[in-house]
């Protein structure tokens, strides 16, 4: 399952390096942007996503209704199990009880596994890793008090997890957006064969949240040996 955000991003590497035979992502897309189930903001770029990453992606469409979005989810699965022979979903969920839960039910109805390898992971703990690991990604949309459009497009780096402490502690957001006070999207990652450069975007604001609008996005080379290899730095 696979969002382009930091944590779906995050579970596939740790689906890799657990010797998982990835053979392909799912993306889901929803009409709506209050979705219950499936991330929003920038998710048309996963494409890009999956093509620096080298592995293939099957899409699927939703109204993201509450709870009708299931039946697209199940359907989409039930298909690669009959396709791709998978065995296993991976899933970047951390603390969402609703979302777990869901998809724990619809891949034992179909008799395959449910992998949450960051499941109960502490907040600070995951954004600190993910940043010393050289997954590079910017908040895509706001939603939470103590968020504002300055954040629209920033990335996330140790300055930017110390500033989000700060309002964490102020207004008592989930550090790991798991409450849907944020969306990241991923430019780069140790498991990404390029990275993603945006060109051009635009902040949509109204009222008191917002997101990232991505009008143009291009792969461009990991020119530099620390780029090509910081996933191989980090593990060794």
């Amino acid at each position: 399952m696979f969002s382009g955000g930091k944590d779906s991003t995050f579970a596939l590497w740790c689906a890799m390096h657990q010797a998982y035979d990835v053979v392909c992502l799912l993306t889901v897309f929803p009409e709506r942007s209050d979705s219950w189930m499936f991330h929003r903001p920038a998710i048309e770029w996963t494409g890009l996503q999956a093509e620096a990453l080298g592995i293939p992606i099957v899409t699927a469409q939703t109204s993201g209704a509450k709870e009708e979005e299931l039946g697209v989810l199940r359907e989409s699965l039930s298909e690669l199990v009959a396709s791709h022979g998978i065995q296993c979903v991976v899933t970047g969920a951390v603390a969402s009880e609703y979302q777990k839960s869901r998809i724990d039910m619809i891949c034992d109805d179909l008799g395959i596994r449910s992998l949450a390898p960051l499941w109960r992971i502490d907040p600070l703990r995951l954004l600190t890793d993910q940043i010393r690991m050289g997954f590079r990604f910017i908040i895509a949309a706001c939603m939470a008090m103590g968020l504002d459009r300055n954040w629209l497009g920033r990335a996330i780096d140790s300055k930017a997890l110390e500033e989000l402490e700060a309002i964490a502690g102020r207004y008592g957001i989930n550090l790991a957006f798991e409450g849907g006070e944020a969306e990241t999207f991923v430019t780069d990652a140790p498991i990404f064969m390029k990275k993603v450069r945006i060109v051009d975007s635009e902040p949509v604001w109204k009222g008191d949240s917002g997101h990232l609008s991505i009008i143009h996005a291009e792969l461009a080379e990991k020119r530099s040996q620390t780029e090509r290899r910081s996933g191989q730095v980090v593990l060794l």
